[in-house]
């Protein structure tokens, strides 16, 4: 879209915007439109969400920019902003799908949260000396090539702490990584042939899909083994 589109599209909810505040909220690096070779700026539709967000929180909430930028990198990142300017963002409650393991629980939301070190140990709670000893075992690790850990990591974390309180240490933790490793390798066996063939073919199950399965069905067949034996021992 055009700049005089967006306008357009966002002048019945917001009659006080221009051209010049648009333009003036892109300088202050609130959303990023791209050029064209001749220098026009072409908005996609998640930069005129962002336009709303900015418009709304000054119209509603009389937030200053710095607040509204530090929100939108919360978003970005995929945390819940903060209630009040005092607050701090918060992953959301529902990153991890709880319950029976199943393919929702493989949708990539727990993936694409952004935390910080600080944000990671302040949401779990947990002392840097656990998140240490994890990391120097290979049981979690910051998301390749950046600073970030998702949150994933932070269930990791939490679980991780609820079994240091029985005495169980990161060192013990090495042979979940290990499985796990094992099972998306399985994974990928079975999904890497599909998507070849989804490639030439252009149709077929979606190979994500088949892997999200796949895990799920090992996640379940993991709880089913150990519910087993436990019984077998307390029976």
């Amino acid at each position: 879209m055009t700049i005089g589109e967006v306008m357009a599209l966002l002048s019945s909810d917001y009659p006080d915007v221009t051209i010049s505040k648009i333009r003036f909220l892109e300088e202050q690096g609130l959303v990023e439109p791209q050029r064209t070779r001749s220098g026009y700026r072409k908005f996609s539709t998640r930069d005129v969400e962002r336009l709303r967000y900015v418009l709304t929180a000054q119209r509603d909430h009389y937030l200053p920019l710095r607040v509204i930028r530090e929100n939108l990198d919360a978003l970005d990142r995929g945390l819940e902003p903060p209630a009040s300017p005092s607050a701090h963002p918060v992953a959301p409650e529902d990153t991890a799908v709880p319950g029976t393991p199943g393919p929702d629980r493989f949708d990539g939301r727990a993936a694409r949260l952004r935390l910080t070190r600080a944000e990671l140990l302040r949401d779990s709670g947990v002392e840097p000396e656990l998140l240490e000893a994890l990391e120097q075992f290979g049981v979690l690790a910051p998301v390749p090539g950046g600073p970030w850990y998702d949150g994933e990591a932070l269930e990791v974390l939490r679980a991780a702490a609820q079994l240091a309180s029985y005495g169980i240490e990161a060192r013990h933790l090495r042979v979940f990584k290990s499985a796990a490793d094992r099972e998306v390798g399985l994974a990928e066996q079975v999904a890497a042939p599909l998507q070849r063939r989804r490639a030439d073919a252009g149709t077929g199950p979606r190979p994500e899909q088949v892997a999200r399965e796949i895990s799920a069905a090992c996640l379940r067949l993991h709880a089913a083994l150990v519910a087993g034996a436990l019984g077998r021992i307390t029976g």
